[in-house]
């Protein structure tokens, strides 16, 4: 999902480049199907480390479509890579659902409700747009609706939110999902052409930055 189509009436219609044309192992091209960023972006990463980074907003299609490969990929990735997910906010009112993010991973429930969230809104077709909607759904989901909110409301999400939208201003995140490795290259399915070409990218530039070490 574009930037730029994050209007209510685009949203349904908006499209990533999500096209299935073969890459196969086909070198990917700088410029064409990722960038170097121009100025790094600081990791939190230890010394030989490796961390991606991947963009995404829970109401986004392409997103939800994404989530199972992207998790089977992690599952999959060496232990010198580190992954991260930040949600993005293009608007103010992905606010929310950004600080909702943060409040599973500051109570440790990531894998519990993270993929539920996706469920609930794109399967379910609940609208889950804001902070007393998203504590609601949560207390019918193992997380008490107070609990919910006092984490929601808290400095340390706020914090995390904040510093979530300096790293999607700072890789110039364009659409989601999109995926930024090592704090020097950005890519997404618009630039590559499919998110699993995306991953295939990825790999590639987790690869790059082992051998520049």
């Amino acid at each position: 999902m574009k930037r730029r189509e994050f209007s209510v009436a685009a949203l349904a219609a908006c499209a990533l480049g999500q096209s299935a044309h073969a890459q196969g192992n086909k070198k990917p091209e700088e410029g064409i199907e990722y960038i170097s960023l121009d100025k790094r972006v600081p990791t939190e990463v230890a010394d030989g480390k490796v961390e991606v980074i991947e963009f995404f907003w829970y109401s986004c299609p392409h997103c939800n479509a994404f989530e199972p490969r992207f998790s089977s990929w992690i599952k999959a990735v060496s232990k010198d890579v580190v992954v991260k997910r930040v949600p993005v906010r293009f608007r103010d009112d992905f606010e929310a659902q950004q600080r909702a993010y943060y409040v599973w991973e500051s109570l440790g429930m990531v894998d519990a409700m993270h993929g539920k969230l996706f469920n609930a809104i794109h399967n379910e077709k609940q609208n889950l747009t804001s902070g007393n909607a998203l504590a609601a759904w949560a207390g019918k989901n193992g997380l008490a609706e107070q609990k919910f909110l006092e984490t929601f409301n808290s400095f340390g999400v706020a914090t995390k939110a904040r510093r979530a939208t300096q790293l999607q201003e700072a890789f110039k995140v364009q659409g989601v999902p999109a995926l930024g490795v090592a704090g020097r290259f950005y890519t997404d399915g618009s630039l590559a052409g499919s998110m699993e070409r995306a991953l295939q990218i990825t790999d590639y530039l987790i690869g790059e930055v082992r051998r520049g070490r």
